[in-house]
């Protein structure tokens, strides 16, 4: 998918085609890259700026400017951003006009549907809350679809969805039939049809069963001993042979006839064969150890006892002869083997051949449950691709909107562009049968045309989802236009759009690209102002400002979106313009930065490697040591400075990539900028780099809580407790049990559990976190003179935010003028200050809470209780107007 959103800053030489081919990944990033390095590496070695001289002042100043000179085109070979290649994405998800209504008629749709309809629609939604980003939004979307899932198929399909979108994947020693001990993501509890909401988190089968694991072994070791003894049959019962080759297979009569309607009618109705004591059935393709296993299901009813290759045999047999019972114990007995790719690339084909529901439930769970490394397996991705596999699927009664939605999702994130990506998203739109399942699968299938210059047929699947009602594809209409050359239809496909409908930002920002001048840069102002979230009108005035040589000035515009959304395009962006202004300091920061949010990200228009460019800039900057390091964190993690921290963190691991510990820190600056998907993936490695047992349950434990298994977390935590008290470990535990109305005995334990962590060795980053904590529950137990004392003690280790508490507790002792000052000096210490200005609002006259709030929104346009508190206002005015 990131080719698609074109995060790459565009080529900068309009004149080197080259750099001006579209978007995003690292296509040509190895020749050119080597090359640029290579130039970048020599002009270094030969032109460093630490040389030291023994020259004369003014030739030492001379050749500083030549070195600087010499760097920046170095580390700049192509020049700065043109404004007229940068482009905005056209993103591969459902977009709307009005997305309130969009998401109302969608909970009205809920709670009106049948109960077994539920399922598609949570997943609309899920398909909605795509297009926002919102990993949380998402996951709840997609536990309520399976929760209320019905058939195999779409608990198989949901449930491996669920384990993908935590990536566990990702974790050292997870296999694809491992457990969370819920029966919402449960493989075993997957493959039982049945609709039964209630017990989706449950513990499921295999969680019972690990606690009784050796009762239930002795148990069905007796059942089965005592079944075997009352099946036994004298020679004598058998009244019927099958003649299969030279051999004989005995068998009674009356338990063949048993199996199905076609045995029946052979064996007791007006055929030969009714009349005859030896039968001929060696051209119905079976064995005479198979006829053998027959015989033994006829009066046993399992097939358990018998090897793979018998009951497939069985399985086949059953199927020309109906035997619904025989094709049900086979699919259900081969189902049970499928536990690796290996064995469901074999038995997958057989499923399909004879149509055996959970044997081909079973493999493509082991699948699914192996995205996104599954999608290299060619003979897997075989039964998926082809119009033809789709059909055989269909027969089997596994293809379905949901599974080719999930895989062509999968696909896109790993390769856009590639021809697996273009079929998987056919075999959606052959699957859609919903309006909005055509919307989105048509404008994917635009998105992914126009991603592959294919503009011609990208257009075509952007006018087929715009018919089909979705209007953001208009956006991909114009585009492609705009791309074979149609400027004026595009711009007039958008003036239109914008007459016609309610304005979004969105519509405005696709209109500027076919403007110039004070046209455009108002129709980006206008965008900014609908859609403060929207990237591209920040980064354009940002370029347009530095091709006027006002470097600084563009460094303050993009600083604008960075402080409330930090993204891999804008920081490149900055680091870039840090460049241009010398600060090499501020593009190394940007640049770890950038690695910490995608470690393969491709800078210079996917030309040179981020960690490449890292390597050129730390020889020009100051060189820390590893307790430099810990100086320079504890300074920006109490400035409240994250990218910064982020990028002391980075540097860090460069040192030491194995400390967990770091991984974990870096997983919570993530969560605090918002950036949930790179925070759990660092989560992930914490957890894998973890040294011993206790503190990997730590680990596995947040990545629970954080994926919203709250149980499973306390469980986790607890379980490390009892192998060693740690401060992670309580501090996990007070925090998953806060994360909930407490009452005074429940905020009594939190309180002890806080203390236990404080006595446990940490850093003093982690500390002053659990004093701010402690001081939050001491607060709600109305003890404020306790939580003073642990917001001091907080404060006085550097932990800034404890001022935003302290000033809470001047407020509730009726201290305002205290509290007002203790969020002035948040506000002076902070970067990220946007919230300190929102909550010192509350602690001063009307007229100084709104120019705070003004000032919050300036900084933070997405925070939403300064909108509320100004319509609040002009609600009042409205309401004692009209008294009067």
């Amino acid at each position: 998918m990131d080719g698609c959103k074109s995060t790459q800053v565009y080529a900068i030489n309009p004149s080197d085609t080259t750099a001006g081919a579209g978007g995003g990944g690292g296509g040509g990033a190895g020749s050119a890259g080597d090359k640029l390095l290579h130039q970048i590496q020599g002009h270094l070695r030969v032109n460093s700026i630490r040389s030291k001289s023994n020259r004369s002042l003014s030739n030492v100043d001379c050749t500083r400017i030549l070195q600087t000179n010499f760097l920046q085109e170095s580390l700049l070979p192509y020049g700065l951003p043109a404004t007229d290649l940068l482009e905005p994405q056209i993103e591969p998800s459902l977009k709307f006009v009005d997305f309130v209504e969009t998401l109302a008629d969608v909970y009205r749709r809920i709670e009106d549907c049948p109960r077994f309809e539920k399922t598609g629609v949570y997943l609309e939604q899920c398909a909605i809350f795509r297009g926002l980003a919102d990993q949380k939004l998402l996951r709840r979307s997609l536990r309520s679809a399976r929760q209320q899932a019905v058939d195999v198929h779409t608990k198989v399909v949901l449930s491996a969805w669920l384990r993908f979108e935590r990536r566990e994947d990702e974790l050292d020693g997870s296999s694809a039939l491992d457990c969370c001990g819920r029966n919402i993501e449960c493989p075993k509890a997957s493959l039982i049809s049945g609709y039964d909401p209630e017990s989706a988190y449950d513990n499921c089968i295999c969680d019972r069963r690990r606690r009784t694991e050796g009762k239930y072994d002795r148990d069905e070791e007796v059942a089965t001993n005592a079944e075997d003894e009352e099946c036994s049959t004298s020679e004598e019962d058998f009244d019927l042979a099958f003649c299969i080759g030279d051999e004989l297979v005995w068998c009674i009569r009356h338990n063949i006839a048993s199996l199905s309607r076609p045995f029946k009618t052979m064996l007791f109705g007006n055929f030969v064969e009714s009349r005859r004591e030896r039968i001929y059935f060696s051209q119905h393709g079976i064995s005479a150890k198979g006829m053998r296993a027959l015989e033994v299901f006829s009066r046993r009813r399992k097939v358990d006892s018998f090897d793979p290759h018998t009951v497939l045999e069985l399985l086949s047999l059953a199927n020309k002869f109906c035997s619904d019972e025989l094709k049900s114990a086979c699919d259900v007995y081969l189902a049970s083997l499928v536990i690796d790719m290996e064995r469901a690339v074999v038995l997958m084909e057989y499923g399909l051949e004879e149509r055996a529901y959970l044997l081909v439930a079973a493999c493509l769970q082991i699948f699914l449950r192996e995205l996104p490394g599954s999608l290299q397996n060619q003979k897997m991705m075989a039964f998926f691709c082809s119009p033809e596999a789709s059909k055989s699927l269909a027969l089997a009664g596994h293809s379905s909107f949901q599974l080719y939605y999930f895989l062509s999702q999968t696909a896109m994130e790993e390769d856009m562009k590639s021809n697996t990506t273009v079929m998987l998203l056919e075999r959606l739109a052959e699957c859609a049968t919903e309006t909005w399942q055509k919307q989105l699968a048509l404008h994917q299938l635009g998105c992914v045309m126009y991603e592959r210059k294919e503009y011609k047929d990208a257009q075509k699947w952007f006018e087929a989802s715009a018919e089909a009602g979705h209007l953001y594809s208009l956006v991909g209409v114009a585009r492609s236009k705009y791309k074979r050359g149609h400027k004026y239809k595009a711009y007039k496909q958008m003036n239109a759009l914008i007459s016609d409908y309610t304005h979004t930002g969105w519509m405005f920002q696709e209109r500027s690209l076919y403007c110039v001048g004070k046209e455009k840069m108002s129709d980006l102002e206008k965008a900014t102002e609908l859609d403060p979230a929207l990237s591209f009108p920040y980064k354009y005035r940002a370029v347009a400002l530095s091709e006027d040589k006002k470097v600084g000035e563009a460094v303050s515009e993009i600083n604008k979106i960075l402080g409330f959304k930090v993204s891999p395009d804008c920081l490149e962006l900055r680091a870039w313009f840090s460049i241009a202004q010398e600060d090499y300091e501020g593009a190394l920061r940007d640049t770890r930065a950038i690695l910490t949010l995608d470690p393969n990200y491709m800078m210079f228009n996917g030309k040179l490697h981020a960690d490449h460019l890292v390597e050129l800039l730390r020889h020009h900057v100051q060189q820390w040591s590893q307790a430099d390091c810990w100086m320079q964190l504890y300074d920006r993690w109490s400035s409240v400075d994250d990218i910064g921290s982020l990028a002391v963190v980075h540097h860090m691991l460069a040192n030491d990539p194995g400390k967990s510990l770091l991984r974990f820190r870096q997983s919570l600056l993530l969560l605090r900028l918002n950036c949930q998907k790179a925070a759990m993936h660092s989560l992930r490695l914490a957890r894998n780099c973890s040294t011993s047992d206790h503190e990997r349950l730590v680990y596995e434990g947040w990545i629970l809580y954080d994926t919203g298994h709250r149980e499973e977390a306390l469980s986790k935590a607890e379980e490390s407790i009892s192998i060693q008290r740690s401060f992670e470990a309580f501090f996990l535990k007070a925090y998953a049990l806060a994360d909930s109305n407490l009452d005074h005995e429940s905020s009594s334990y939190v309180i002890q559990l806080l203390e236990d962590a404080l006595r446990c060795p940490s850093d003093g980053l982690r500390k002053g976190q659990a004093l701010n904590n402690l001081g939050s529950v001491y607060v709600d137990c109305e003890k404020l003179d306790l939580a003073a004392d642990c917001y001091m003690n907080a404060l006085n280790i550097k932990h800034t935010r404890a001022h935003q508490g302290l000033a809470r507790v001047y407020h509730l002792k009726d201290q305002r003028k205290a509290a007002y000052d203790e969020m002035t000096k948040l506000i002076e210490k902070a970067q990220n200050n946007a919230s300190a200005y929102e909550k010192r609002s509350e602690y001063c006259d009307r007229e100084m809470a709104k120019k705070d709030l003004s000032k919050a929104t300036q900084l933070d346009p997405l925070r939403t209780y300064p909108y509320r508190y100004r319509a609040a206002g002009m609600l009042t005015k409205l309401f004692t107007s009209h008294s009067s």
